[in-house]
């Protein structure tokens, strides 16, 4: 949904006039058989006064950043806010680094305001790339720091200027976020640079991070990135619909600028039509169920054809059904695909890493994937997008679907794969939930709504969950 800078300044004097989209989530509630309502969770959401996220009991939520404000280093906050991660930096402070997911053309939504009136603040070799008209792509990061004890926003900067789309990402052991672009335009139209790579933007930066391509880690449709900190291995999402599951070995794991090899997850003893989608009458996993897997060697993944996908599937890689959110667990890590399944609303997959996970040993004891979660019914979840998992091993989804008449809702999913409902979008325009994180004390969930583009922190009692 396009973000504007007026519409956002007209809600807030309007929000209150959309308690009737509050009214019909309560009756949509209401209405749900109980036989879905997998677990009770935190129990029933009560209905938001303010009209903005309704949440259960003893929960309760802060704004602590919004789309237009001016920032500590005088531009403003851009729109279409996306993924994000949580970093402690000491104390009570925390740093969120934060994708907006912007295209080549949103000038106007982006940090330099509307015309780019304040792009001569950013020199423009800190940037990325740049548009012919001579303006930084409006896409990129901001880094908020955040007081947890006070509940303050403390400062707001611009740390990754000049790339376009810029849509999830993932964490790393080092504390530095992983950025991904979720586009393949190609230099030449209207921009100067190729783009679909992912870029590292260290979490403690005071300013703008190098804009360094990761172009080993390929070039597609990046949605999510994941590194397992045993092994330092990278793991990504590709949201397309006949898209792969992909994993980086780099070089230096500390380095991921200095190469590596990507590859594409099979499946042991599938050689042809890989496909984990369950779509059109195919069933070809069960939810629940556990395979093997095998990884192939990709070439090209400079990608100047955007085939890397048809290449990989080619060659024995599985497809999924617009890979999104991914995030690492306790040994173990969790993906979504948003709409895979017979009804198309959506699964969850889990990858248990071998034991000698890139080693020449892999083979003997290969690594399992699981189908964990595959929706029946999208009262149950409805496009999964944006995961985190909380200190409790219970998964925080972000659900994405735009509706005039279905909020999006915070979905929880506890170790068994049992489902309930955390929050319920309740402000106009139903946006798409985004970003979820944990504070690193797990005591804060930090969460977009991606249009107009706000950033909440909820707090409650995260351990009275019942399941």
């Amino acid at each position: 949904m396009p973000f504007s800078r007026r519409a956002f300044i007209a809600s807030a004097a309007t929000s209150l006039a959309f308690a009737g989209f509050g009214a019909r989530a309560q009756d949509e509630a209401a209405e749900l058989p109980s036989y879905l309502n997998e677990v009770e969770g935190y129990g029933p959401l009560l209905p938001d006064p303010k009209g903005m996220l309704d949440l259960p009991r003893g929960f309760s939520y802060r704004i602590i950043s919004q789309a237009g404000e001016t920032m500590s280093d005088g531009l403003l906050v851009p729109g279409a806010f996306d993924g994000m991660g949580c970093f402690s930096l000491g104390g009570d402070q925390v740093a969120l680094v934060r994708n907006h997911e912007l295209g080549p053309a949103a000038f106007n939504d982006g940090a330099f305001g509307l015309g780019g009136r304040l792009a001569h603040r950013l020199p423009k070799d800190r940037a990325y790339d740049v548009s012919d008209t001579g303006l930084p792509l409006p896409g990129g990061t901001t880094t908020v720091v955040y007081d947890l004890k006070t509940g303050q926003t403390l400062s707001q900067h611009l740390s990754l200027a000049g790339t376009a789309v810029n849509c999830a990402g993932g964490t790393t052991p080092w504390g530095s976020w992983i950025t991904c672009e979720e586009t393949t335009l190609t230099a030449g139209l209207e921009i100067g640079k190729d783009h679909g790579y992912a870029f590292e933007v260290p979490s403690a930066g005071k300013g703008l991070a190098d804009p360094v391509p990761l172009k080993a880690m390929g070039r597609f449709r990046h949605e999510a990135a994941c590194i397992d900190p045993r092994t330092g291995v990278v793991y990504m999402t590709e949201d397309l619909q006949d898209g792969l599951f992909y994993r980086f070995l780099p070089n230096d794991r500390r380095n991921l600028a200095a190469g590596g090899k990507l590859q594409a997850l099979g499946i042991v003893g599938v050689t042809e039509d890989a496909d984990t989608r369950n779509q059109e009458g195919a069933d070809n996993l069960k939810p629940g169920a556990w395979v093997e897997t095998r990884w192939i060697d990709l070439d090209g993944v400079d990608n100047p054809y955007d085939d890397l996908r048809l290449r990989g599937h080619a060659k024995g890689a599985a497809f999924f059904a617009r890979g999104e959110g991914v995030h690492w667990g306790s040994g173990e890590l969790y993906f979504t695909c948003t709409s895979g399944g017979a009804a198309g609303s959506g699964q969850i997959f889990r990858y248990v890493p071998s034991a000698q996970e890139g080693q020449a040993g892999e083979a003997d004891k290969p690594g399992r994937l699981q189908l964990f979660v595959e929706s029946k019914d999208e009262r149950v979840l409805d496009f999964a997008d944006n995961i985190t998992v909380s200190p409790l091993g219970h998964i925080v989804v972000c659900e994405d679907r735009y509706s005039e008449v279905k909020p999006n809702h915070l979905k929880g999913v506890t170790p068994q794969g049992k489902v309930y409902t955390l929050g319920r979008n309740v402000f106009r325009g139903n946006s798409e939930f985004a970003g979820a994180c944990f504070s690193p004390d797990g005591q804060t969930l930090f969460v977009n709504v991606q249009w107009p583009g706000i950033t909440l922190a909820i707090t409650g009692p995260w351990a009275s969950v019942k399941v």
